[in-house]
């Protein structure tokens, strides 16, 4: 991944390949949810799915060809990681449809206005935190710290049997 200060052209086809991802998302999610509801889920229900099935086909192309820093030894990491990410921005794609809904406002509280508005929510959200985050340097960074912590062993507690400062059972 690179750093921070990236070139604006590289950036720019960043963006522009991220985006590219995000539209195969929302195909693959659309998809996911005529299929729902002709199996007869109900549109909360086919919805959850599709929004899963979008999340992982996103995780997928972004890891390998938006972001190339998808590899086997660290894919379980970067999923969980990609999959906290998203469902983030998924909440907040969420809250901003529903607030701009109950608006009642005649533009805002448009469905397709409100949904356009929550889809750049997440996009902004999802692609933050997938560049820094999930497939960038500060999160190699938190991930390496997190293992560190959590491979360091505690000292055992001194069975009862020994007096402290004693060197016999």
């Amino acid at each position: 991944m690179e750093d921070v200060v990236t070139p604006a052209p590289r950036r720019r086809r960043l963006l522009a390949k991220f985006t590219g991802a995000a539209l195969m998302g929302f195909a693959a999610s659309a998809l996911a949810l005529h299929f729902g509801l002709e199996a007869g889920l109900r549109p909360w229900g086919a919805r959850l799915i599709s929004l899963l099935c979008a999340m992982h086909v996103t995780f997928l192309i972004n890891g390998r060809f938006v972001f190339k820093a998808l590899t086997r030894r660290k894919l379980f990491g970067q999923w969980a990681a990609y999959m906290a990410n998203s469902s983030v921005g998924n909440l907040c794609n969420y809250w901003v449809f529903i607030t701009l809904q109950a608006t009642h406002w005649p533009i805002a509280s448009d469905p397709y206005v409100a949904l356009l508005a929550g889809a750049v929510t997440a996009w902004a959200i999802n692609f933050t935190g997938a560049r820094f985050l999930v497939f960038g340097e500060l999160g190699r960074h938190l991930r390496d710290r997190c293992l560190a912590a959590f491979s360091r062993r505690a000292p055992g507690p001194v069975p009862e049997s020994v007096e402290r400062g004693s060197s016999r059972p």
